[in-house]
């Protein structure tokens, strides 16, 4: 019987090496979004492509690996998701240009959305007592945050000293560590119930409905929202959701199944994620960005500000996971996700005077909040559901959680973009020039353009504080009971 509990335990070190790797890798991307802004000669907008396209790739694909893993082994697609991602990482820094590094890291997006519902339905088939299954995934969900913390400590001097790609190599002695475990420590496991051919069909409705939609987020302000491409894509977009919701209803072996959604608690749960993931990943992408621009950090320096909000997260994470046992687990969500929206409302008050703690302390208690709903989240999916479908209910909150982050960047870089052309325009009409010199109308536009940039950042954040309120109402609404712990 103590072998058996240490094999479990190393299962869960093995998939925390893992889904670690791949938090680490969003982290560093990010961190390193300035640099290669400057090295390929882009703009913050086009940027915003290397976030978005990896969240879409991972969103779309993740339902798929979820479904194979049920299918034909979680072993096997859990290595098979980090075999590509090892060798797009190789090709990532390898990159020779924006379009290249694009497509790298598509292909690191297909792979890495392979770890979270093979991950997750291993630890569940692995860990049979409840009570245990919980503290596992508490550890497990609080590990993603361990990557916002070596991101940077790792990442950010890799940037400073050896430049973008030095963050893309690094997954690849990280990544061979991570196959090696698994192959020693992981166990073979499908679904018994599941039977006949994967639902390819349903795959590639989904993805296009997916890439048609954030697409025309991201880019239908500059292209016009009523002009034939926009038509186009909100054309597609609707049809292949059509398309994909009865294709489902008759698939024997649906990439999401709509039946998990009769089912209330799952149902809201689902929602509190979407809205929160949104508001959340949205808009924090640009804290690293508004650092190294208006304050003047390096990468380093603007990796370290997300340090204390991952310890917070370590913290809230644990706590949540025992509040959950003594109080309904949908008001640990809605009192952590209320807590999470105040935290951020401080972020909207960032100026070019503000230090370091002004951005630390509203992302500590940002984490602190969206940590005591972590495990009460992760829990609910788990449990809600029978485990012959584990696979397909994880692998589809993480479809959530990611479509609502890259939904999100698209919305809130759109908002931003509007914004601060607004703000040029009314700040320019309120302004008077005493002196008609050449250099004053210089200087007095670069502190117009300035302001302006400074003041969208804020109505960036404000926005994003009150999807997390309504996500923190919503959450209110999950009826479940305290989570038992039953052998």
């Amino acid at each position: 019987m103590e072998s058996e509990d240490n094999f479990q335990w190393w299962v869960l070190i093995t998939v925390i090496v893992g889904t670690l790797l791949g938090s680490m890798d969003r982290m560093v991307a990010n961190l390193a979004l300035p640099n290669i802004i400057s090295v390929f000669n882009i703009t913050v907008s086009t940027s915003t492509w290397i976030i978005t396209a990896y969240i879409l790739a991972n969103a779309i694909f993740v339902p798929v690996w979820g479904k194979l893993g049920d299918m034909i082994g979680r072993k096997k697609v859990y290595l098979t998701g980090f075999t590509i991602f090892i060798g797009s990482s190789l090709l990532a820094g390898l990159a020779w240009n924006f379009s290249s590094l694009l497509i790298f890291r598509i292909i690191q997006g297909i792979a890495v959305s392979a770890d979270y519902p093979t991950a997750m339905a291993i630890l569940t088939v692995t860990f049979v007592n409840s009570k245990k299954r919980a503290q596992a995934l508490g550890i497990w969900s609080a590990s993603m945050a361990s990557g916002v913390i070596l991101g940077p400590l790792i990442g950010g001097p890799l940037i400073d000293a050896f430049g973008w790609r030095a963050v893309f190599f690094i997954n690849i002695p990280l990544g061979l560590i991570g196959v090696a475990m698994a192959l020693l420590f992981i166990e073979e496991s499908s679904s018994s119930k599941l039977i006949g051919d994967f639902d390819f069909r349903g795959a590639i409705v989904l993805g296009t409905f997916l890439s048609a939609l954030v697409l025309v987020i991201d880019r239908g302000n500059s292209w016009g929202w009523t002009s034939n491409v926009s038509l186009m894509l909100y054309a597609i977009a609707v049809i292949s959701l059509v398309v994909f919701y009865f294709a489902e209803k008759k698939s024997k072996e649906p990439i999401i199944d709509f039946e998990l959604f009769k089912n209330r608690i799952f149902a809201i749960t689902m929602l509190n994620t979407f809205i929160v993931f949104m508001g959340m990943m949205g808009s924090i992408f640009l804290i690293p960005l508004f650092a190294e621009t208006f304050l003047g950090y390096s990468a380093t320096q603007a990796g370290y500000l997300f340090i204390p909000m991952a310890i917070f997260l370590m913290i809230g994470a644990p706590l949540g996971a025992k509040l959950a046992n003594k109080i309904k687990p949908g008001k640990v969500i809605a009192l952590g996700t209320f807590i999470a929206a105040v935290g951020f409302s401080f972020l909207m008050f960032l100026d070019p005077r503000s230090t370091a703690l002004d951005i630390i302390i509203p992302l500590g208690i940002m984490a602190f909040g969206l940590g005591l709903g972590m495990s009460s989240r992760t829990n609910i999916v788990a449990s809600s559901v029978p485990s012959d479908s584990v696979g397909v209910a994880s692998s589809t909150f993480v479809l959530f959680r990611n479509i609502s982050g890259a939904f999100g960047i698209a919305i809130f870089t759109m908002i931003l973009t509007n914004t601060i052309n607004t703000n040029v325009l009314n700040i320019a009409k309120n302004t008077v020039i005493n002196l008609h010199k050449t250099f004053v109308y210089r200087e007095v536009g670069a502190l117009i353009i300035l302001k302006a940039q400074v003041s969208a950042y804020g109505h960036v954040f404000a926005i994003a504080s009150i999807f997390m309120f309504i996500g923190a109402i919503v959450a209110l609404f999950i009826r479940s009971n305290k989570i038992k712990n039953k052998k």
